[in-house]
């Protein structure tokens, strides 16, 4: 398990990170969500040793990360622009890493062959879709206990992309393989993450399963004979409310059955439940704080 307690993090009068605190289970796939600037490449920075907390701990399976080297080698970190140094091939990059890491040269292979790479190949010479193989080759031939993918995706075409999501599938079932996501695109991560986080303010403001969220997150398009207002759901957790003439539509928290049959003790002329995306999981989320703030 990864355990991050009380992490604060400023970058001279910006606090980024506030008291901060978070759970992930081993063998799964977490996405990490926030609008730009809310911290997340900044989470992962630290988690990966890249950056050193102001305050607060993290841990790996019991193991501080800032102060236990061999933990820190089970963490790769997979940002969104890789450095590479000038004139350096996939090959002498090997080298580097075999220093390094517990590097696995059948892995390598079996990675390199997958994402179609040679060790010939110059990489700063190389698409970002291809330098983002190479950052994922590397990663997954350190055979990472914690795998920290910033924007994984960014650059992969399709069937990249597809090839590394059943790549980490592979993973995850066989070696235990906790991965963290963190991406803009919202779409991406709702086909492969089972859990969540949503950092806003410094803080992870929600988190948990993802299926069981959406299940619990539900649109309502209702019709009443007589006019009704916002005011009139006020028993309900309303996310969302928006009303054209006599047609209310609601995003609703709450168990679906018994918001349903509270709904239907209304009366309404007609009634449809419809299922939220990620996507629109995240925006409720965010709007509802924010009418919460004002």
């Amino acid at each position: 398990m990864l355990k991050i307690e009380h992490l604060y993090k400023s970058f001279g009068s910006k606090t980024v990170l506030d008291d901060l605190n978070l759970e992930i289970n081993d063998s799964s796939i977490f996405g990490l969500v926030g609008i730009n600037g809310a911290g997340k490449s900044t989470l992962l920075r630290l988690i990966a040793g890249v950056y050193e907390a102001d305050a607060g701990k993290i841990t790996l399976h019991g193991a501080d990360t800032s102060k236990e080297p061999l933990t820190r080698k089970e963490i790769a970190f997979v940002p969104d622009e890789a450095y590479y140094p000038v004139g350096a091939t996939i090959g002498s990059m090997k080298l580097l890493y075999e220093t390094m890491y517990s590097f696995s040269e059948a892995d390598f292979k079996k990675y390199l062959e997958l994402f179609e790479l040679d060790e010939k190949m110059s990489v700063n010479n190389l698409s970002k879709g291809m330098k983002r193989r190479v950052s994922l080759l590397f990663a997954l031939s350190i055979k990472p206990k914690l795998l920290l993918l910033d924007e994984a995706y960014d650059g992969l075409e399709p069937l990249a992309r597809l090839r590394f999501k059943k790549a980490l599938s592979g993973l995850i079932e066989d070696e235990g393989l906790t991965v963290i996501i963190s991406s803009h695109n919202l779409r991406e991560l709702e086909d492969i993450c089972d859990s969540f986080g949503i950092l806003e303010g410094g803080r992870i403001v929600s988190y948990g399963d993802l299926l069981e969220s959406k299940d619990m997150i539900n649109k309502y398009q209702l019709a009443f004979a007589e006019e009704k207002t916002r005011e009139d759901f006020s028993e309900f957790d309303v996310l969302h409310y928006e009303q054209e003439g006599r047609v209310q539509r609601l995003v609703i928290r709450g168990n679906q059955e018994e918001v349903t049959a509270k709904l239907e003790g209304m009366k309404p002329l007609l009634m449809d439940v419809l299922p939220v995306s990620f996507e629109e999981l995240f925006i409720y989320e965010l709007e509802s704080r924010g009418e919460s703030n004002e």
